[in-house]
């Protein structure tokens, strides 16, 4: 029985570890991604969907570290999308209670592929000083989406944000990225405090989880920083697309 908890134990470590190093690269905290796999080593659903939440935030926080240090940290993106994302993610938990969410997640993945053959067919801009501000409108749009769908399905919504702020607002991939990860983290605090207050969330899950993506956001994170902006956003598109098509498969 004790090997059997360290091995799990062990298993969480490594879940964080990849998710982190995943996270860093693709400009997401990983929670959603986080949940089966949790999930399918023991860890009871509602802990499963929860406790990443808090758990991907160190890591995201250093992958945007590097990102910022780098000079592709979107101020305008990030503000605009905190200040419609976090009331809209609010609202989507509380309407949890009467929409279907195994339907909303069907869809969702179904977007996920369209958008990832998207990006994998569009070249796009790489540049770092080649962006104007988007327009308000479709930026707000944006956030209000992602943040109804992270409310409504317990994630900080860093899987649609990028893909959708390539998709609909031109952005460059690495902007995207670093755009991604600081409105992602933000997004992720209304859930944690809901979930907390639930009893939902096991601390010590989220405490080894989070410290074994630490290091290996920062890692993802300077991989992606290194790699050409077009060859990342063509790995981007496809792993999206392959990404929803295996949720799909589930």
């Amino acid at each position: 029985m004790l090997f059997i908890e360290i091995v799990r134990w062990l298993l969480i470590a490594i879940i964080g570890a990849a998710v982190g190093y995943f996270g860093g690269l693709f400009g997401k905290g990983g929670a959603a991604i986080a949940t089966p796999l949790l999930a399918a080593i023991g860890i009871p659903p509602i802990v499963a969907v929860a406790s990443p939440l808090p758990a991907t935030v160190p890591g995201t926080l250093v992958a945007l570290a590097r990102f910022r240090d780098g000079g592709f940290a979107h101020r305008p993106v990030i503000v605009w999308s905190a200040a419609c994302g976090v009331p809209a993610t609010i609202i989507g938990a509380l309407l949890t209670r009467w929409v279907d969410g195994s339907a909303l997640v069907t869809a969702t993945d179904v977007v996920i592929i369209c958008l990832g053959t998207r990006i994998l067919l569009h070249r796009g801009s790489t540049s770092k000083r080649d962006v104007v501000d988007p327009p308000r409108l479709p930026l707000a749009l944006v956030a209000v989406t992602v943040g109804l769908l992270a409310g409504l399905l317990a994630n900080s919504g860093g899987f649609l944000l990028v893909p959708l702020y390539l998709a609909v607002l031109s952005l460059p991939i690495k902007r995207a990225l670093a755009s991604s990860l600081a409105v992602g983290s933000l997004l992720a605090v209304p859930g944690t405090i809901v979930h907390a207050a639930m009893g939902h969330i096991d601390w010590r899950v989220a405490i080894v989880f989070g410290l074994a993506s630490i290091p290996l956001s920062s890692l993802g994170a300077r991989r992606a920083l290194a790699m050409d902006g077009t060859r990342l956003e063509r790995i981007y598109g496809a792993g999206l697309a392959v990404l929803g098509i295996a949720l799909l498969a589930l």
